[in-house]
């Protein structure tokens, strides 16, 4: 893997409903493409919106028309190192599946040995 890099910049859009983004810097010619679970150090989806200033890292990776993709995105002079809240045991996307099963009919008559 590439090493990251660091820079400060701006996000220019955001796509919540497939939750990415792009942040633009000087370091990033043609913009820095982000993901929701690159938010780190306290910043959420629910706070990302063009326009928020940021700290990111980031790496060289042509993907998606971008040559530059996010490591890590947090608030200015946020730590970057900070890991992902669910590694953590904090809230990002949740989902619950509960299974109930019916319980099995009486079987009214034993099975006969023949």
């Amino acid at each position: 893997m590439n090493p990251s890099e660091r820079s400060t910049g701006r996000v220019t859009e955001w796509h919540e409903d497939e939750a990415w983004g792009v942040i633009a810097s000087a370091a990033t010619p043609g913009g820095c493409w982000f993901l929701f679970d690159n938010l780190r150090d306290g910043l959420h989806s629910r706070d990302v919106r063009p326009g928020l200033e940021c700290d990111f890292s980031y790496e060289s990776a042509k993907q998606d028309g971008y040559d530059y993709r996010a490591r890590a995105v947090v608030p200015p002079g946020g730590d970057l190192d900070a890991p992902w809240e669910a590694e953590t045991g904090g809230t990002g996307f949740h989902s619950v599946l509960r299974l109930e099963f019916d319980s099995p009919p009486d079987d009214p008559e034993p099975a006969r040995d023949s």
